[in-house]
Formats: C-alpha cells, structure tokens, sequence
C-alpha cells in the first residue's frame, strides 16, 4: 500500500449511536483518523462531536468514498472549525 494512501483522510457516515448518543449523530458524516493498530481490533478512529478523535466500533459506521475534490473541501471546513 502506497504511504499516500494510507495517509489519506477518509469519512464515514454513523449508522448506529445507540451506546454513544451524546458523542456521535445518527446519520451524521465524520472523519476518520487512520489507526491500523485500531482497524486491526475493529475500531476506528472518529472526530466527533466533542471536536476529538476517539475510538468507536467500525460497525457503527459506513465508510464512504468521496471525489477528491469534495475530500478536499471537507478537510478545509473540518481545519477551520477545529
């Protein structure tokens, strides 16, 4: 795997809050951290609502691929707002 990739932000949209309903938004799109000491356990590494990046179970989201373009401008609003 090519270190660009692995370096690559990436998103993912929440498809189950029901153990984290003040941390995570049903629904909702989120970054994803890469982690793979995380990935290799099931979890992954997600900002959240608090604005900091803490482990949640990969089942709870949907990992979604997006042009680069709009990845790019995603990245640019999360920046400002942190």
């Amino acid at each position: 795997m090519k270190l660009n990739k692995c370096l690559k932000a990436r998103f993912a949209i929440c498809v189950d809050n029901s153990e984290y309903s003040a941390s995570l938004e049903l629904h909702k799109l989120y970054r994803v951290i890469p982690d793979e000491d995380a990935k290799k356990d099931g979890d992954l590494r997600i900002i959240d609502e608090s604005g900091e990046d803490y482990l949640y179970p990969a089942d709870y989201f949907l990992l979604i691929d997006i042009p680069r373009g709009t990845a790019q401008s995603l990245n640019k609003s999360f920046t400002r707002r942190a």
